[in-house]
């Protein structure tokens, strides 16, 4: 008899403790719908050149849809390691301009990233990373990787 109730306790601690209980036991909770999905993307982001790359590599994007009001967009790119962190912001390849909330308007573009650790100016360590684009917003990711 003792061990029925333990293994019955036992069944009711891991049903508290099971993720999916909680929304099976609550049928008032009206279901979440997600947000409706753009029409047109603000921003294409293509794969990086070469790859893999030593030490230094070119990423092409593209800006659309400008006919919003002043035909121009807030651009980022970013990339980041496997765990997350900002290594670098590359520059806008003939301009020099670090791509972090530049102003651009409908276009070809070509961003550039030299293979340095933005704050250290050391040289980025072989591996997998992530370059982020963010147009007005709206983020597209793709992955590349160094070799050494």
């Amino acid at each position: 008899m003792v061990l029925r109730w333990s293994a019955w306790a036992l069944v009711l601690a891991l049903g508290a403790l099971w993720p999916g209980s909680a929304e099976a036991q609550a049928p008032d909770t009206a279901p979440v719908s997600p947000a409706p999905p753009r029409s047109r993307k603000l921003g294409t982001l293509g794969q990086n050149y070469p790859n893999p790359f030593k030490p230094e590599t070119f990423i092409p994007f593209t800006i659309d849809d400008c006919n919003g009001p002043g035909g121009h967009r807030v651009v980022s790119l970013r990339v980041y390691n496997v765990l997350a962190q900002l290594v670098a912001t590359p520059v806008l390849h003939g301009a020099d301009k670090p791509l972090a909330s530049l102003r651009l308007s409908c276009g070809e573009y070509l961003g550039f990233w030299d293979g340095r650790v933005s704050k250290s100016r050391r040289a980025a360590a072989a591996g997998v990373y992530v370059y982020e684009l963010v147009v007005d917003g709206e983020r597209s990711s793709r992955k590349m990787f160094m070799a050494k």
